[in-house]
C-alpha cells in the first residue's frame, strides 16, 4: 500500500472508529452568547473570515465552500474537521452521509435484503464487490448468497468498479420491493440469479444467547443501539424461564459502545434499586447521576464479564458499574478506556456534530477516559499490544477492593489474548480461510452441520496454499494443526449455516469462556462479600458507631 492511500485509510478508519466508540448522549441544539463575546473569540472568528476572503479571491481554481469548511466525506480536511481535530479524538464532524450512518447504527435496523458488503480486489486485478456476511434470517440469507459471492450487477446494472457504498445504495429499498442480484460464485459456470424480497433489517446487538453449560447463561452484546435492552429483556427472560440460571457469563469483547440511556436499562436488569450506575458532568454539563428505578428480579446469579482491548464507552459503563458494586467479575484485557460524553447537534443539510461535553465516571469516581494529551492520534486508537494502562486512580468497590481509573477498565482477572505463530498470523493476514472456503465449497459444494477438518480437508488446504504461493510450509501446518482445523471449520459452517451457528462453535471452543465459568464460584463469593460488607456498614450507621 503506497504511503498516501495508507494515511487515507488511516485517517477514513479512525474517524468511523471514533463515531462507533459511543458513549452518545442524544440530540440537542443550543445557543449560547458569552462565548462569542469574549473580545479574543471575536478577533479570531474575524481573522478565519479574513483568510477564507483572501482563499477565495486568489486560488488558482474555484474553492468550494463546502469542501472547504467541511471537508469531503469522512475526513478530517476541511476548517470544522481540523478545529475538532485539536480537541479530543472523539469530537467529530458528520457530512449528510455520515450522519445517515450514524442515525442507521443507532437505530439499528434499515431497509435492505440484509448483508454486509466489502470490495476487495479480484484475481484479475479488480475491485468487486463480495458479500462479506449475510445477516442470520435476513431476506438474503433466506435467498442463499455466501460469503464469498461476487456481486456482479443489482437490477440489471454492473457494480464492476462501484465503490461499496454505491453498491449498498442500490441494494437498499422501501419494504416489499423486489432487487434482482446476479452473482458470481467459485466452482459455477455460469453467474447465478436471485430475486429479493427487500425487508425491516434488524442488527442484533445481543448476538448470541443460549445456554453454554447445564444452568449457565452466555450473552453477547455487541454495541448499544437503540433495541439493546429489548434484546436483552427477551434473552433473559427466554434463559431464564424456569429460573435454571445459576451463572451467567457477559461477553462485551469488541463491544465499542453506543447509547447511553441503552447502557443504563442494560445495568438495570443486574444491579439493586437506587444503586449508582454512572455520571457525568463537564464545563457547561451540570452533573447528571443515573440511578438504578427498579433493580434486578429473579435470582442474584453470578456473572462474569469479559473485556478486551475494544471494550468502549458504553460498554465500559456497564463494566465499571458491576465492578465497582462487586456485582460481576471482571476477566480479559484492559479496556479501550473512553469515557468522554458525545452530544450530538444536527446541524443544516442533514450533518451533524458530536461534540464532547462532558466525562463519564463510575459509581466509585473512576473516569473511564485515558490520556490523549501526550499521544498522537494513531497511538490513541492502536496503542502497542505490550503498552501498559496507565493506573492514575485507585478507588473501592462495595466490599472494599481496590480498582483502578484513568485508563479504562482494568479486569480483576487478567487473561491476555494468545498471541499467533508467525504461519497463523500469515494465514489471517492473507485470508487464506476464507478464500479456501470458497474454493472448498466451489469443489463440493456444501459440509454437514457437525463438519470437521479431516486428513483429506488439510490435504487440499496445503494444495490450496501452494496454488496460492501462499508461504506457509506443510511443515507448519502440521504445526499449527489445532488452529487450521478449527478455523476452516468455522469459515464452512459460517458460509452454509450462517454466522449463528458458526459464533456457538467458537463460543463453546473459547479457553477464555471455558475460564470465566470455571471462575463463576468466585464472582459469587464477590457479590456475597460486597453485600455482607454493605450490610455491616449500615449497621453501624445505624447505632451511630464509627
Amino acid at each position: 500500500m503506497k504511503p498516501t492511500r495508507r494515511l487515507v485509510w488511516f485517517v477514513t478508519f479512525t474517524i468511523l472508529l471514533g463515531a462507533l466508540l459511543g458513549g452518545l448522549y442524544g440530540q440537542r441544539v443550543e445557543a449560547t452568547t458569552d462565548s462569542t463575546d469574549d473580545p479574543a473569540v471575536q478577533a479570531s472568528l474575524k481573522q478565519f473570515t479574513h483568510i477564507y476572503d483572501l482563499v477565495q479571491r486568489n486560488y488558482a481554481d474555484p474553492v468550494p465552500a463546502d469542501r472547504a469548511i467541511y471537508g469531503p466525506d469522512n475526513s478530517s480536511i476541511g476548517a470544522i474537521p481540523g478545529m475538532l481535530r485539536t480537541l479530543d479524538p472523539h469530537s467529530n464532524f458528520f457530512s449528510p452521509r455520515a450522519f445517515a450512518n450514524l442515525r442507521e447504527e443507532q437505530e439499528g435496523r434499515y431497509y435492505g435484503v440484509g448483508m454486509t458488503i466489502e470490495t476487495r480486489l479480484n484475481r484479475a486485478g479488480k475491485f468487486i464487490t463480495y458479500v462479506a456476511v449475510p445477516i442470520p434470517g435476513s431476506p438474503a440469507f433466506k435467498a442463499g448468497l455466501r460469503p464469498g459471492d461476487a456481486i456482479i450487477a443489482v437490477n440489471g446494472k454492473s457494480a464492476e468498479g462501484l465503490q461499496v457504498q454505491q453498491v449498498a445504495a442500490m441494494l437498499k429499498g422501501p419494504k416489499g420491493t423486489v432487487v434482482h442480484v446476479t452473482i458470481s460464485r467459485e466452482g459455477y459456470d455460469q453467474p447465478l440469479e436471485f430475486t429479493i424480497t427487500r425487508d425491516e433489517i434488524k442488527r442484533p446487538s445481543v448476538d448470541a444467547a443460549f445456554m453454554i453449560r447445564p444452568g449457565v447463561a452466555y450473552i453477547s452484546i455487541t454495541g448499544f443501539d437503540e433495541t439493546t435492552n429489548e434484546e436483552l429483556t427477551a434473552a433473559l427472560k427466554r434463559l431464564n424461564a424456569n429460573h435454571e440460571m445459576k451463572g451467567l457469563v457477559l461477553d462485551l469483547r469488541g463491544n465499542p459502545g453506543g447509547l447511553l440511556q441503552e447502557a443504563v436499562d442494560v445495568c438495570e436488569h443486574f444491579l439493586q434499586k437506587n444503586q449508582l450506575i454512572v455520571y457525568h458532568y463537564g464545563r457547561r454539563a451540570h452533573e447528571k447521576r443515573y440511578y438504578v428505578q427498579s433493580g434486578e428480579k429473579g435470582n442474584p446469579y453470578p456473572i462474569v464479564v469479559l473485556i478486551n482491548r475494544n471494550t468502549a464507552s458504553a460498554a465500559e459503563i456497564v463494566t465499571g458499574a458491576l465492578q465497582d458494586h462487586d456485582r460481576a467479575l471482571v476477566m480479559g484485557e484492559p479496556s479501550f478506556g473512553k469515557g468522554l460524553v458525545q452530544t450530538v447537534y444536527p446541524l443544516s443539510e442533514h450533518a451533524g456534530l458530536a461534540l464532547t461535553t462532558a466525562r463519564y465516571y463510575t459509581p466509585s469516581g473512576r473516569l473511564i477516559q485515558r490520556d490523549y494529551a501526550h499521544v498522537s492520534l494513531y497511538d490513541y486508537y492502536y496503542r502497542p499490544e505490550d503498552a501498559p494502562a496507565p493506573h492514575t486512580e485507585v478507588r473501592l468497590t462495595d466490599g472494599g477492593r481496590e480498582v483502578y481509573g484513568g485508563g479504562g477498565i482494568t479486569p480483576d482477572v487478567e487473561v491476555p489474548v494468545p498471541k499467533l505463530t508467525p504461519a497463523e498470523q500469515k494465514l489471517q493476514d492473507r485470508g487464506a480461510f476464507y478464500d479456501f472456503g470458497k474454493y472448498y465449497l466451489g469443489i463440493h459444494k456444501t459440509v454437514p452441520r457437525d463438519f470437521e477438518a479431516g486428513d483429506e480437508v488439510i490435504r487440499e488446504f496445503e494444495q490450496f496454499l501452494a496454488q496460492q504461493h501462499i508461504p506457509v510450509s506443510n511443515e507448519e501446518v502440521q504445526e499449527n494443526l489445532d488452529f487450521i482445523k478449527k478455523r476452516i471449520r468455522l469459515q464452512l459452517v459460517a458460509v452454509i449455516y450462517g454466522t449463528d451457528e458458526a459464533k456457538r462453535i467458537e463460543v463453546e471452543n473459547d479457553p477464555l469462556v471455558a475460564k470465566a465459568i470455571e471462575d463463576l464460584p468466585q464472582a459469587a463469593a464477590l457479590l456475597a462479600n460486597a453485600r455482607r460488607y454493605m450490610a455491616s456498614r449500615g449497621a453501624k450507621s445505624a447505632t451511630g458507631n464509627p
